[in-house]
């Protein structure tokens, strides 16, 4: 039996230990890395030669579905396995316009982590199928790119000026962007489309 190299890349070590371990009672499967960090995936996949990542979304550094892109981009033959706490349909969607081959959220038992690792491996993509009926029904993701660093940007409070020097942007145009991103989503405020936006995993 040929084994299943396997990095597993979460930011809270509890949860990251359980999993390992847990994956680690399958026959065919080897967690040969871990790390705490986004960025640190790319570079752990190619020095350990893994089949599969198991990526959380939200960690230091970069996203998980940066860096499923990154991945997908520098080592296509990797199959990736993204789960999250926050079954928001926009990570879904996000997920797989990023390349990611199963998305699923944390609550799934081990069991059925194990067997979406050898579907994904087999060729299969496996989608968690309430998520992919809310996303469905959600539709698309209406702000542009340049609107979600903007929004991005403000949610910790940051006033124009600071976006604008953040961003490399004049604070008209962060206005512009702002402005419209709160009217696409029908928000009262900056706060409230920011809000709204993170529910639906659009950030």
């Amino acid at each position: 039996m040929s084994m299943i190299r396997l990095l597993l890349a979460e930011d809270q070590s509890m949860v990251r230990e359980a999993l390992a371990a847990l994956l680690g009672l399958e026959p065919d499967i080897e967690v040969v890395a871990q790390v705490a960090r986004g960025d640190e995936v790319l570079a752990a996949a190619r020095e350990h030669s893994i089949d599969v990542a198991l990526l959380d979304i939200e960690m230091p550094g970069m996203t998980g579905i940066e860096a499923t892109a990154r991945l997908r981009e520098a080592l296509p033959d990797v199959k990736v396995v993204v789960v999250t706490t926050f079954g928001r349909p926009g990570y879904l969607r996000r997920a797989m316009e990023s390349g990611a081959d199963a998305f699923l959220v944390k609550d799934a038992p081990a069991s059925q982590l194990a067997e979406v690792v050898r579907k994904v491996l087999a060729g299969e993509r496996v989608i968690d199928p309430g998520l992919a009926a809310a996303a469905l029904a959600d539709g698309a993701n209406p702000l542009t790119d340049r609107e979600r660093e903007v929004l991005r940007t403000a949610a910790d409070g940051s006033t124009n000026a600071e976006i604008a020097a953040s961003l490399h942007l004049s604070q008209g145009t962060v206005r512009n962007y702002l402005s419209m991103a709160i009217q696409k989503l029908a928000a009262r405020n900056r706060a409230e489309a920011v809000r709204m936006a993170r529910e639906k995993g659009w950030l």
